[in-house]
């Protein structure tokens, strides 16, 4: 029999596409072991949600050198809670601000969490809308991250949070534009492929002594009830702008005082302190070399003296009588005491 040959590229006599066929010695055998493959096959379930991921926001978390240690671990900290963040390295000194923004479209980001070191003490933090704005920035304070022991709390990792906000956020426009910032920002978009489909912990922001306070507590399904998780930090908030990393100024706080000048009213009062003390030792020294005044009279000289009772004068004229002297009859002369011994 003479087989049929193809050209290079032709096809066969059939439009079909021609099915392999494999020859076994033993076929029984072999649909016994497809059967009972198909009996022990373990079915995956589908997702529980088939939405579909519309919600693109990117968050960039990244900060300048010079930060310390304490600093790298709330950014780290960050990045594990949000699972829609994307991290970058770390930006020189020298450059400025506006090159986040063009970071930001790099990475493909929209929003931006930028840290700012100085003076390897001071932690400002910038959060903005890129590259349109608005922005804000934040002196961080009472960092305590997730390492530390007292945060008991715990929830499962790219879980999406609830947002709890301080009634006080509604009240004023400025703190109206912030919690948009914020809800924007570190809500997780639904349907993100790094995020599970569940809600276990809850960040909550509250305002208290002009101060922005960040927790974030792990909601127990047994009772409902709170633990803390961390991280935490508390917001200075010094402006808001109108654009990314600068522009017009929307609102100042006016009761922000900066670092450089809270250090330097403790220095003047603890140089006050130390010369109030100096004077004090000048005054005990200058009245110890004092001349001390001589007392010729002693105030307290007559304070037991009482008045005596007067008694009249006598004035003897006469001389007194000789007084009789009564000898001792018993008594031996000396001779006969001389005698005796």
């Amino acid at each position: 029999m003479s087989a049929f040959k193809r050209k290079r590229g032709g096809k066969g006599p059939n439009d079909k596409k021609a099915k392999k066929v494999k020859f076994v010695a033993g076929g029984e055998e072999e649909r016994e072991q497809a059967e009972q493959e198909k009996t022990n096959e373990v079915i995956i379930p589908a997702p529980v949600s088939l939405g579909k991921w519309t919600n693109k926001e990117r968050v960039l978390i990244f900060s300048s050198r010079g930060i310390n240690f304490r600093t790298r671990h709330l950014m780290q900290d960050l990045r594990t809670m949000m699972p829609h963040s994307k991290a970058d390295t770390k930006m020189d000194r020298k450059d400025k601000l506006f090159v986040v923004n063009e970071v930001c479209e790099i990475k493909n980001c929209n929003k931006c969490l930028f840290f700012e070191a100085k003076k390897k003490q001071d932690l400002y933090m910038w959060i903005s809308n890129s590259p349109h704005g608005p922005s804000a920035k934040f002196l961080v304070q009472n960092i305590h991250t997730l390492a530390e022991l007292k945060m008991t709390g715990n929830c499962l990792k790219g879980s999406r949070p609830l947002l709890s906000f301080d009634p006080k956020f509604d009240k004023e426009p400025h703190y109206a534009l912030l919690k948009e910032l914020f809800t924007q920002t570190f809500s997780t978009p639904r349907y993100h492929p790094k995020s599970q489909p569940f809600v276990d912990h809850v960040y909550t922001f509250t305002i208290a002594d002009d101060r922005i306070w960040f927790r974030n507590y792990q909601i127990i399904e047994e009772d409902a009830s709170l633990v803390e998780i961390g991280p935490r930090f508390v917001l200075n908030l010094i402006k808001v702008f109108r654009g990314s990393f600068g522009g017009a100024t929307l609102f100042e706080n006016p009761n922000f005082k900066s670092p450089n000048m809270h250090r330097r009213e403790i220095r003047l009062a603890a140089a006050a302190r130390v010369r109030e003390k100096q004077m004090v030792k000048e005054l005990q020294k200058m009245k110890r070399t004092e001349a001390k005044e001589d007392v010729t009279r002693d105030v307290t000289a007559d304070v037991f003296l009482t008045p005596a009772e007067d008694k009249p004068v006598h004035i003897q004229t006469e001389a007194p009588e000789p007084k009789v002297v009564k000898k001792n009859k018993h008594k031996a002369f000396k001779r006969q005491r001389m005698q005796r011994r």
